[in-house]
């Protein structure tokens, strides 16, 4: 289907802002650093999720669904907005959370766990790390069903061929901004979480022949997997929207910046956070922008983008979540 046919509810007014990172380019030494600021999309309190939601919840409404159900870490950002969507649409919620660190659900827990119960998800229903959540998930459909009700499955991050079109999207307006401003980026960096974001990135960039490479930092798994998850969900993106299928050579997902899991502090994820937050007033987060921009130091500072290079960094938001990890972040 071509991706201007397909139906789209639009949560964020206006094109989300480039802006250049003067302060953290001088710090560095490096090339110049720039930031495209998806972490103010629309819905509560933005990020990469609001992107792909536009899309899936228009699906959900053609398809006369009363409630949205999902999967997440116990600190999803995509449980958040997809809580927000609903809210917004006059949808009901069910949140299915997966304990990826054993132990890590707490009921009182700070963040978007708190804003989970804030924003009025039905239910919320925890499952130990390595469940079947697509089973889970579907335990929660066929449960309300038998209450007469249709509900509407979004699998995690919102990562399926149609939620991947958010980030064809994205490409496609970041060149447009960068055309606009007169800017040539020499290299694109972000978040490798669900693949749904770096696929679609990359889909939209193949399909315009940006000719810039795109580094996927991986926050959950290791590099073979992690490309090969990505690649996977590039080409059915590509399938489904009538674009070319990125090459597999063009899958980056490094690896190094994981540390001892996903979710898991690193010294290089603070030293990220604190960085941002004191060189340009920007908010990362824990699990996925600060790992991600960790990498995006560690790799200017081993020279591996060229001096006068000109790199964009895509900031998929998630700062609400830093209030449950105050005792890690703080000085």
């Amino acid at each position: 289907m071509k991706l201007e046919a397909l139906p789209r509810r639009r949560y964020t007014p206006n094109p989300t802002p480039i802006q250049k990172l003067e302060r953290l380019s001088r710090h560095l030494g490096g090339p110049e650093i720039w930031i495209k600021r998806d972490d103010l999309t629309g819905l509560a309190g933005g990020g990469n999720k609001t992107r792909k939601l536009e899309f899936l919840i228009a699906d959900a409404l053609i398809q006369g669904a009363d409630t949205l159900i999902t999967v997440g870490a116990v600190q999803s950002n995509h449980c958040r907005l997809t809580l927000a969507a609903a809210a917004h649409e006059g949808l009901k919620c069910r949140l299915v959370l997966e304990q990826r660190v054993p132990g890590s659900y707490r009921k009182e827990a700070s963040g978007n766990n708190f804003l989970f119960d804030l924003l009025g998800a039905e239910t919320q229903t925890v499952v130990e790390g390595g469940s079947d959540l697509s089973a889970a998930m579907q335990g929660e459909a066929d449960k309300l069903k038998a209450l007469g009700r249709k509900g509407y499955v979004i699998p995690g991050g919102g990562s399926n061929a149609l939620g991947a079109m958010g980030y064809v999207v994205c490409a496609r307006e970041i060149l447009a901004q960068s055309l606009d401003a007169g800017l040539s980026f020499s290299d694109f960096v972000v978040a490798s979480g669900s693949a749904g974001t770096h696929a679609g990135l990359l889909v939209g960039f193949t399909a315009a022949n940006a000719g810039v490479p795109l580094t996927g930092v991986n926050v959950r798994r290791p590099r073979a997997e992690q490309e090969g998850n990505v690649h996977k969900l590039a080409m059915e993106a590509a399938a489904f929207a009538s674009l070319p299928a990125p090459s597999r050579e063009s899958v980056v997902a490094l690896d190094e910046w994981v540390g001892p899991g996903y979710s898991l502090p690193t010294d290089e994820m603070v030293e990220a956070v604190r960085m941002f937050a004191q060189l340009e007033g920007i908010l990362l987060d824990p699990v996925y922008t600060g790992k991600a921009a960790a990498g995006l130091i560690s790799l200017v500072r081993r020279g591996h983008f060229a001096k006068d290079g000109r790199v964009l960094f895509v900031h998929t938001g998630g700062a609400p979540s830093l209030f449950a990890y105050q005792s890690v972040l703080a000085g």
